[in-house]
This record gives C-alpha cells, structure tokens and sequence, in this order.
C-alpha cells in the first residue's frame, strides 16, 4: 500500500490543515493466456511492461495515474491521465485486437450525492466508468519499453506521470 503524500501545513477556516496529495489513483490489469512475444499493452499509446504472475500464463501490471488536478498537488505541471485508453496490440500486423477505455467518474458528469444503496448499484456505477470495445482503429507503432527507475519500491506498477 502506498501512502498519500502529506502537502504541509496550511491555514484554513482559522485553523491548520494538512493537506494530502490524493490526485493520483491506481488500476491493475490481469491478462490470462497473454503471450509478450506475440501482443503488446498499450495505456494511452505507451506500452506497458507486463509481469509473468505466479500462475503459468497469467501476467499483470500496475497502472498509476493523475486522475484529477486539485488545487494542490505534487508535480502540479503534470496533468490528468484520465481516461485511460487501453489497447492490446498484435506485434505482427501493429493493429489493436481489442481495448477498453476506463474513466474515474461517471463519463455523462452525473455525481452522485449519495452512497450505493447495495451492491447491484454500486457495481452499475463502475460499469458506467468502464467502457469495452473501444480500440484504436488504424496501424499502431508499438513504442519501446520505457527505461525502468531503480530503486523502485513498487516495480511492476506502471507510473503515467514518468512519461512525460
């Protein structure tokens, strides 16, 4: 688990605050059957290195991201992520075979001001984030692994805010 990063401390209603940088969110991706050799994952056009797991043919990865731009923020030059494009793309032909694309908050700007009442409507709210069938049409060149950052604390999450 990785913590929040604590901003400082800051006047607020005559009081202190201390605000915390919650601006960036986390996504794991789970492939089954997946063969590196032969596709590559991309999130928004970068391609996303992929960890064998432990069971055979399984492989994951990380994906950490801006998913807003409070007022503030660590790195407040960097921008928001969001939505997320994922692309599986076949290695030989460069096209996307398949995709999705994810978003943080209901992609229609509903906000909703109460809590789900069961898990039927809470799970209806996450399908409503997380749309399927939404690849990249046309030829994809697949870009070069990005270089890996040592030491790294958590080294098979993919960090968005390292490629720019």
């Amino acid at each position: 688990i990785e913590t929040w990063y604590l901003m400082g401390e800051e006047p607020s209603g005559g009081a202190t605050a201390r605000f915390v940088d919650s601006s960036m969110e986390r996504v794991q991706i789970s492939l089954d059957g997946f063969d590196p050799s032969r596709f590559a994952v991309l999130c928004n056009g970068y391609r996303v290195p992929m960890h064998p797991s432990e069971i055979a043919g399984r492989y994951l990865a990380g994906i950490k991201f801006r998913a807003w731009q409070p007022p503030r923020c660590l790195h407040p030059t960097i921008g928001i992520h969001t939505p997320l494009q994922f692309d599986i793309v076949d290695r030989f032909t460069e096209r996307s075979i398949g995709g999705c694309r994810y978003f943080v908050s209901d992609p229609s700007g509903r906000a909703h001001d109460i809590y789900p009442v069961n898990a039927n409507e809470a799970e209806t709210r996450r399908a409503a984030r997380f749309h399927t069938h939404t690849l990249t049409g046309g030829r994809i060149v697949i870009p070069d692994l990005p270089p890996v950052h040592a030491p790294n604390d958590f080294p098979v999450t993919f960090d968005l805010r390292k490629t720019r």
